[in-house]
């Protein structure tokens, strides 16, 4: 069992500094690192990623948190006729230094998303790929220090997707949940006990 900590702490500071992009990679690495074949979950990591952000970042982590939501709670109210969502790391209240603020908004097509968006700086915009096989629109901007990705979902196709880190539903915010949760508990976490199979 200390092995496997060993391996999901080193895993978690290779993602931290940005030495890696992808848990396999991190996991890879470190069980090298460390002489070990032992490979912990992605869920492992991830519960010691969200620590070392705590412990490095202190309660400048938590500003930021609430600043994100705030942000994305604006731009949501904006885009408030595509339905948005908030998810990722802001949703969860697991960000670290780095983190974007991820939203999914439902359109036919991304041209209006793009005319509301455009006062922001753009950073990209155009298809991406996502590992599951899915094609998407996006649009990556930035406003107050906070880069934010739009992802724009065809609404006949979109399903709410399962999460390959927690195993739970990445379920995310619509904005009146946003709201409410900014009014009522803005440094809530939405991170399960335990990994959901």
């Amino acid at each position: 069992m200390e092995k496997r900590s060993a391996v999901s702490r080193e895993a978690a500071r290779l993602l931290y500094n940005g030495l890696v992009k992808e848990y396999i990679q991190a996991k890879e690495i470190a069980a090298t690192n460390l002489g070990t074949t032992i490979l912990p979950s992605n869920y492992e990591i991830a519960l010691e990623l969200d620590k070392l952000a705590d412990e490095v970042e202190g309660s400048k982590r938590q500003n930021n948190l609430i600043k994100m939501r705030e942000i994305a709670k604006k731009i949501m109210t904006e885009l408030s006729v595509f339905q948005p969502r908030l998810i990722g790391s802001v949703w969860r209240g697991t960000i670290k230094q780095g983190s974007d603020i991820d939203l999914i908004v439902l359109a036919s097509d991304p041209i209006p998303v793009g005319e509301i968006l455009k006062k922001y700086e753009l950073i990209e915009k155009g298809n991406v790929a996502f590992k599951n096989g899915i094609n998407v629109y996006h649009y990556k901007i930035w406003f107050e220090r906070f880069p934010i990705e739009v992802v724009v979902r065809q609404p006949s196709e979109y399903q709410i997707e399962k999460c390959d880190i927690f195993g739970d539903k990445k379920t995310g915010l619509s904005l009146n949940e946003l709201e409410k949760l900014l009014n009522v508990d803005p440094l809530r976490r939405f991170i399960p006990k335990r990994r959901i199979k």
